[in-house]
């Protein structure tokens, strides 16, 4: 299987690339911002499974023509059976209000983006008849809140793209998955784990991504219990809501 891991250095798909590698020897190449700590990775999968082929490729990931190229060199190179985009940027909320700028990087880092990679993909995807891609959400997107609401909505917009091409390929042999891990234990999550915010495990919510898209889940919260609570986040009455510190 030859897989594609867009944001390779994220640690939530550092860990999948590993449940991957451990189980076949599988062809990943892990499409990067920063190629030293790309191939950082790489040389740990190596040790995990000597038989498995390891790539690293560094691109830019908000130019349009750097997305498009790259995409396209990657599949000239071998059809690509599983692309999983994974790279996100999560600063505090007062850093997006206060500096425009921050809040345009936020907002294009973690929507636009990854939705010029999924067409990328889709692209290809669609031509082969066939391939699974990726989405990497977050439980933030389901709700605005004022503790990570430019990130947030980033991640509502991922879901309705995830949604909307989930609708375009229904009847195809494209699948798209779109998966939605809560505070993970990585370096993004540092200041929620500094103030005590419960996290899990990241190698737990990577097997938890990894068995969903095995099982063919369209939508996957990870860990499970996600799902649960933000069902009810979701249905909070607006007034109850608006006293809430979350």
């Amino acid at each position: 299987m030859r897989i594609v891991v867009v944001g390779g250095t994220s640690s939530i798909a550092e860990h999948c690339c590993r449940q991957w590698v451990e189980r076949e020897d599988v062809d990943i190449e892990l499409l990067v911002r920063d190629a030293g700590r790309g191939e950082r990775i790489a040389a740990d999968l190596r040790t995990r499974n000597p038989r498995a082929t390891i790539g690293v490729t560094e691109t830019g990931f908000v130019d349009p023509a750097a997305i498009d190229d790259a995409v396209a060199r990657l599949w000239d190179a071998a059809p690509v059976d599983l692309a999983l985009i994974a790279h996100g940027w999560l600063p505090p909320q007062a850093n997006c209000q206060d500096d425009l700028a921050t809040c345009r990087d936020v907002i294009e880092v973690n929507a636009v983006s990854p939705a010029l990679f999924a067409e990328a993909f889709a692209a290809r995807f669609a031509g082969a008849g066939r391939g699974t891609l990726v989405l990497l959400g977050s439980v933030a997107g389901d709700r605005g809140r004022k503790a990570n609401y430019s990130y947030g909505a980033a991640k509502g917009f991922v879901e309705r793209y995830a949604e909307g091409m989930q609708h375009r390929f229904a009847r195809t042999g494209v699948r798209v998955v779109l998966a939605k891990p809560g505070p993970t234990d990585t370096p993004m999550a540092g200041p929620a784990k500094a103030q005590g915010r419960r996290v899990a495990a990241v190698q737990d919510v990577a097997r938890a991504i990894v068995r969903g898209i095995d099982r063919g889940r369209p939508v996957i919260y990870a860990p499970w219990y996600w799902r649960a609570i933000m069902l009810v986040v979701r249905h909070i009455p607006r007034p109850l809501f608006n006293r809430l510190e979350i």
